[in-house]
């Protein structure tokens, strides 16, 4: 079972197609797009999103994408076998690159040809066998043994013999040499799957390891973009405009994070006369002593220490503590012991005590007036060195402003799409499209499930044909 297991892992791959994970899309059916539609496309996107993936199987462990992704222990081999192994196969410290070639195709795609040496095919298959060698059991030779081809191809063939095992060697090249080609030789950042023009069993079928082999590969490649002249401008993206729609300026939020900062720096003035009544904005320092309220809301079991409290500064403001607390002291006078109800916030992270109601004796020991500091420059100054007052009301009006701005981001982004593709000419290659769609699809999907749809009716809204639309 463990062989059976083994040889299906090995199996031939489809017709026509590199390994990976994802598929490519038939170029017939994707979209076609505008300069425009570009531009919103390339305001969410970035060329590094769309590099060669490695190979799923174990091979692809010896491709360049795969080693730069190896653990630390594998970089800790010598150097002189990292040097090696960064070689393509077929080239030794004396040997040349292949002589490779390029054509540019319509809708940023490239057609690129590989010339691959005798050296590099024979290395390639000698590999494959010695990988398909490791998993498979023949009678007369022990587990990792040096196989002869012929045996291997032999007991190969319920799997397609001599034929599978070539086109898994001609996979295991294009993985090595297809990267390195259109990056290094070309400085091409490929988008999406390459795929062969000539699927890799049929080029199996004249395949002889050790002769040269041209294969032909077709990929869509990040788009070049050309800027239009515009007059007055060397660069034609700088200074874009366009309009949308927002909101105002929020100057209730301005004024209420302006007070936040002065209440940081407030002054204590105690009152001098202690019948003076406590009012909303004043300070006070309390003893607390707290109880759970009973069924028939009278004082219950005592609260713990750690929810009580001895000369606890009490601000009375609105938000600050527990719900009933500041109303309870306002209008108390210093000395004076009141009994306030309150009510723990459901968040607290006590869940003993979440939510329920409560009762604390509350003994008044000192009163102060709070003095909010005027916005100078001698404030401001405070707030950091060499702030000025109109520069502090300027950075909190950006602060303010640009927490507003994020919900119109994407109308912003919207209208300055529009304003660069006007400057703007560019080949769209339709994998990006196809991938943008992708994306979009899947969040309109889990848009109508967040909406309540259900999973039934969402799987069946999910085809080829709702995704082309």
């Amino acid at each position: 079972k463990s062989s059976r297991r083994s040889r299906d892992k090995l199996r031939q791959r489809p017709r026509g197609r590199l390994p990976s994970r994802s598929r490519p899309t038939n170029s017939a059916t994707m979209a076609r797009i505008s300069p425009l539609a570009l531009a919103l496309v390339l305001s969410g996107l970035h060329a590094s999103a769309f590099t060669l993936a490695p190979s799923s199987d174990r091979r692809a462990s010896s491709s360049p994408v795969a080693r730069t992704c190896q653990s630390p222990a594998d970089t800790s081999r010598s150097a002189a076998a990292t040097a090696f192994r960064s070689r393509p196969l077929f080239l030794s410290s004396t040997e040349s690159k292949p002589s490779n070639s390029l054509r540019r195709l319509p809708e940023s795609a490239v057609e690129l040809t590989l010339r691959i040496p005798p050296a590099a095919t024979k290395a390639s298959y000698d590999k494959t066998l010695n990988e398909v060698s490791k998993n498979v059991s023949i009678p007369g030779f022990r587990k990792g043994a040096k196989i002869p081809p012929a045996v291997i191809e032999n007991a190969w063939a319920k799997q397609g013999g001599k034929r599978a095992l070539r086109t898994m060697a001609i996979n295991d090249l294009c993985e090595q040499l297809i990267q390195p080609a259109l990056k290094d030789d070309y400085d091409l950042e490929p988008v999406g799957q390459p795929t062969l023009v000539t699927p890799a069993d049929a080029l199996a079928e004249g395949f002889v390891p050790g002769e040269d082999l041209e294969v032909v590969i077709k990929c869509d490649v990040w788009p070049e973009i050309s800027w239009k002249d515009v007059e007055g401008k060397e660069k034609p993206y700088v200074g874009l405009t366009g309009k949308y729609k927002r909101k105002p300026f929020d100057q209730a939020r301005f004024d209420a994070a302006l007070r936040d900062l002065t209440e940081r720096y407030a002054r204590l003035e105690p009152y001098s006369d202690e019948s003076q009544v406590l009012t909303t904005g004043d300070a006070c320092n309390v003893n607390m002593v707290g109880y759970l309220a009973d069924a028939d809301g009278g004082k219950g079991e005592k609260l713990p220490d750690a929810a009580s409290g001895d000369n606890v500064e009490v601000i009375l403001g609105t938000g600050r503590y527990m719900e009933g607390l500041v109303e309870g002291i306002e209008g108390g006078k210093v000395g004076e012991t009141r009994t306030v109800k309150v009510r723990f916030p459901d968040a607290l992270r006590n869940k003993d005590l979440a939510g329920k109601d409560a009762i604390f004796d509350v003994t008044i020991l000192s009163a102060s007036r709070r003095i909010l500091p005027e916005v100078t420059d001698e404030f401001a100054a405070q707030v950091r060195p060499g702030l000025t007052a109109d520069g502090l009301r300027d950075e909190l009006k950006k602060a303010v402003d640009t927490q507003d701005a994020q919900e119109y981001a994407g109308a912003r982004n919207e209208v300055l799409g529009k304003a660069l593709s006007e400057v703007m000419d560019v080949d769209v290659p339709d994998t990006l499209v196809t991938n943008q769609a992708r994306e979009k699809y899947a969040l309109m999907m889990t848009d109508m499930r967040d909406n309540g749809m259900a999973d039934e009716e969402i799987k069946k809204l999910i085809s080829p044909e709702n995704f082309e639309k």
